[in-house]
């Protein structure tokens, strides 16, 4: 890769509290930017499918029910940025996870001239986050499912699809469940946010607004990279 290639290769990290809209924008980004989603979960899948060393490593231990740990999750994503679709720039989503896969991720990308150029934080206040998602409740009935404050019923307590009258949430929607699951995020995020402003690297755009400008946000900060 050329320095110019480098200069203006989008090596991205994407981060966000549960709800606060990742999955859309990263879509949105690497439509517009064409560079690859990288995220965890596929990568690992696809080690594991395809045999790799790291994915073998990764096997043993998800086999027994234990951990990945730290090393062979960041040889698996290593060996996911060596690959020739990273050349423009790549979208991380679910790495790093901790300050050590962080201090990793940044001696990789210094070692394979691919390191980041921004991550990009969306943030919404974890009150609207409850709000967001612990929303959603469903008809017992049919299965045709609403939101309290984007889809509710046409006429309160009746389902719009079967008339149905009975709702019901379920587990991960509960709000007990929700806001563990935002303070387990909230309590992990909070350490890599330091990292990345510490490092000049973390850029903060608003979710609470429209998809749209949300998406226009991010566009501009990529842009001006």
């Amino acid at each position: 890769m050329g320095v110019n290639e480098a200069m203006t290769a989008k090596n991205l990290m994407l981060m966000g509290l549960p709800g606060a809209g990742k999955g859309t924008q990263a879509e949105r980004i690497v439509a517009d930017f064409e560079i690859p989603h990288i995220s965890t979960g596929d990568i690992f899948r696809a080690a594991i499918k395809n045999g790799t060393p790291m994915g073998l490593k990764a096997k043993s231990f998800i086999d027994k029910g234990e951990l990945v740990p730290d090393e062979v999750t960041n040889g698996i994503v290593k060996e996911r940025l060596m690959e020739n679709d990273t050349a423009k720039g790549y979208l991380l989503d679910g790495f790093p996870r901790n300050l050590a896969q962080a201090t990793a991720l940044k001696e990789m990308g210094t070692e394979l001239g691919k390191p980041l150029s921004a991550v990009i934080n969306i943030h919404v206040d974890p009150n609207s986050l409850m709000e967001r998602l612990t929303g959603r409740f469903i008809c017992r009935n049919c299965g045709a499912t609403y939101h309290k404050i984007f889809n509710p019923t046409k006429v309160e307590g009746t389902c719009d699809r079967c008339g149905g009258h009975e709702f019901y949430q379920r587990e991960d929607d509960k709000p007990e469940t929700v806001k563990n699951r935002l303070e387990v995020n909230i309590k992990m995020n909070t350490p890599l946010l330091s990292f990345y402003q510490t490092q000049g690297l973390l850029h903060q755009v608003d979710g609470n607004q429209e998809i749209s400008k949300v998406f226009s946000d991010i566009k501009d900060i990529l842009q001006k990279l």
